[in-house]
This record gives structure tokens, C-alpha cells and sequence, in this order.
């Protein structure tokens, strides 16, 4: 495939001081956050991304990007994390039995203790993506993680929910790939193997479901993720050369996460993958009233993902602290395109700069 845009590029945000810095998790695995520092600001927003993903959804160069439109807002030092999620790390092509309650436990905690051992006892914002604000949402009602002034999180949050065709494939799935196909992996990049290959035929059967366009990663995509055509999406909400790279923005993932989102999404809300874990408490929204942190709730009307989770979570919180938590429809909008869209810099970056600014100095 001829790339227009290399993969991993930083050129999305050439106009501030970038930074890597990693760190190591309890469970032994190395981890990076990403600064991109304009100036000091007693405001700071670390952006989380979702499963397959990594921080490039935000620093995108095809369009204004979430990290730009942050730093021209007044928000001079936005920090991107990558945890072992990230298609960045080698750690979701490897076998492995990670939960969504490693991450909660030890990668968000091990971030936000990384990060203010550098910026020190500044405000921090969050913006979180898909089972990256599961997770965090988890460390924040969990008690792992707390001092967090204000939260976005797009698509899901507490309560999953998705469509019975998703739920069949969270419970069977699996098991079938791993056990039946030999294939504990999927990736939408599959359609470029070689012909005859499991990997290749594969692509090719998932393609024969996927007629609203020719390329097979977006296809791939819709069948890992949620139940539409496509589903992560609108192919309108994109520019073609995202939809294009789409393969190289959504990475190879590892199919146990499923089995503890099929646990959720059959409680009706998150619950811990081995109830005997004692990392995190037994019931996550026990304490959800005296969770003072206000969270803008986004998702789209066209969510093929996750459905109306944050619409139900929303509903959910609203009710133990009333008023404290906002919900905004994105018409037009999907699963991933509030972030990854063309014109979401117009449609969705104002709504979270303006919840940012309701709870930030930076406004004032």
C-alpha cells in the first residue's frame, strides 16, 4: 500500500516542543506519554486513546487535530498517553490475558504518576476514547487514580452497550477465533496477506458482508468493532485519505479484551474480568455519587459501537449527582469520527474546549 502519510508521523502538530516520556507499569510492561508543550499552563489535558489506537487519533495532519485545537484554545501543555492498548506497543499481537482491570489498576495509575512528577500538583483534565475511558473510568470510580478536575469521555464509559449482533459476537467470538481458526488476533490489515492465505480468506469472506466501499481494512474494522456499514464511522465524517489509513490508525488487537466487555455489557455496567481481583473495589459505582470529578458525556447518534452507552451512563450519574454531569449527541457522528473526522474540529473540539473551560483556570 502506497502511503500518503507515514505511519507513527508527528507532523500533525509542528508548531510545539514534543516530548517522549516513558515509564513502567507494576506488572512490568514500558509504557510512553507524549507532551506537546506550547507553554506552562496551570491547566493540563492528557488525552487517552481506545483499544487498537494510540495517540495519533489526536495529532492527525489531514486536519485540525484535537491536540492543535487544545493548544490555540489556551491549553499549552496537552499530554497524549499511550498504554498497552496502543498498536505503538508490541504488547496486542502477543498472547496474552490482559483485562480492561490491568489497565485501570496499573497503567492509568502509573501515567497520572508520571505525569505529576513533571508537572506537579497542576490541574489535570482528561479526554478519553472507547475502552481507554472505560478503563480510566474504572481508575476514577475505583479509587485508583483521584485530583482529576474534569473528564470527556467519548463513546462509553460505565455502563457498555452495544447492538445482539456485537453481544453474539463478544460471547462466541473468542473462543471461535482462537480455538477454531488458530487466529488469536484479528487485523484489519488482513486483506493484505497473501492470497490463499487463512488470514487473506478470511478478509476476503468478512468482505463479501461489505459493500459500501472496496477497501478491505474498513471492512475488517466494521466486522472487530460494533454492527453497521461501516461501523466505526461515516464515510462521510472522514477525509479519504483517513479512510484509507484507517489499517495503519487501527492496529492488530488481541481478542481477550472481548471476553471482559461480554462481562460488562451482560451486567449492564463495568464489573471487574475475576471478582476475587482485589485491585479494584467489588462494586465500581458504589461510591458514584462522591465522585466530585464533572464528566462531559459525548457520543454520536449514528454510534454503531457502543450504542446509547454514555446516553444510559449518563442517565445513571445524572441520578446520583444530579447536574453535576453533561451529555452531548453529536448529530452526524459515530463511534470514533468525534476525534478522527474532518470537521470535527468545528463540530465536537468547541464542545469539549467549552467544557475545559467551565472547570479550568485557563479560561478565567
Amino acid at each position: 500500500m502506497e502511503r500518503r502519510i507515514p505511519r507513527y508521523t508527528l507532523d500533525g502538530v509542528p508548531d510545539a516542543e514534543v516530548s517522549e516520556h516513558p515509564f513502567a507499569t507494576e506488572d512490568g510492561l514500558g509504557l510512553s506519554l507524549t507532551r506537546f508543550h506550547r507553554g506552562d499552563s496551570g491547566d493540563i489535558v492528557l488525552l487517552i486513546h481506545g483499544l487498537t489506537l494510540s495517540r495519533d487519533m489526536f495529532i492527525m495532519p489531514e486536519h485540525r487535530n484535537l491536540v492543535t485545537h487544545l493548544l490555540d484554545s489556551g491549553y499549552g501543555d496537552v499530554w497524549a498517553l499511550d498504554f498497552r492498548m496502543s498498536n505503538r506497543f508490541p504488547y496486542d499481537t502477543e498472547t496474552h490475558r490482559y483485562t480492561l482491570d490491568d489497565v485501570a489498576a496499573y497503567d492509568i495509575p502509573a501515567a497520572l504518576r508520571t505525569l505529576r512528577d513533571i508537572v506537579g500538583d497542576r490541574r489535570v483534565h482528561v479526554v478519553a476514547h472507547c475502552l481507554g475511558s472505560v478503563s480510566f473510568m474504572m481508575s476514577l470510580f475505583g479509587g485508583t487514580v483521584d485530583q482529576i478536575t474534569s473528564v470527556v469521555a467519548n463513546s462509553v464509559a460505565l455502563t457498555p452497550r452495544v447492538s445482539g449482533w456485537t453481544r453474539l459476537k463478544l460471547r462466541y467470538g473468542p473462543n471461535l477465533a482462537e480455538y477454531g481458526l488458530g487466529m488469536p488476533i484479528f487485523d484489519p490489515k488482513y486483506g493484505e496477506a497473501p492470497w490463499f492465505t487463512r488470514r487473506r480468506m478470511f478478509a476476503a469472506a468478512v468482505s463479501l458482508f461489505h459493500r459500501e466501499c472496496r477497501d478491505s481494512a474498513c471492512h475488517m474494522l466494521s466486522f472487530m468493532w460494533g454492527d453497521g456499514h461501516p461501523a466505526m464511522f461515516s464515510h462521510e465524517t472522514l477525509e479519504p485519505v483517513t479512510h484509507a489509513r484507517m489499517g495503519d490508525l487501527c492496529g492488530p488487537v488481541g481478542l481477550h479484551y472481548d471476553r471482559h466487555v461480554h462481562r460488562m455489557v451482560e451486567a449492564g455496567h463495568v464489573v471487574k474480568y475475576d471478582p476475587a481481583d482485589s485491585r479494584l473495589p467489588d462494586d465500581l459505582l458504589a461510591n458514584a455519587a462522591e465522585i466530585e470529578t464533572p464528566i462531559l458525556f459525548l457520543t454520536g447518534d449514528r454510534n454503531h459501537v457502543f450504542t446509547d452507552s454514555n446516553i444510559v451512563c449518563h442517565r445513571l450519574l445524572d441520578a446520583a449527582a444530579p447536574g453535576r454531569h453533561q451529555l452531548e449527541i453529536l448529530p452526524g457522528y459515530g463511534h470514533v469520527d468525534p476525534f478522527m473526522g474532518k470537521e470535527a474540529y468545528r463540530d465536537v473540539f468547541p464542545r469539549i474546549v467549552a467544557h475545559l473551560d467551565k472547570h479550568s483556570v485557563v479560561a478565567s
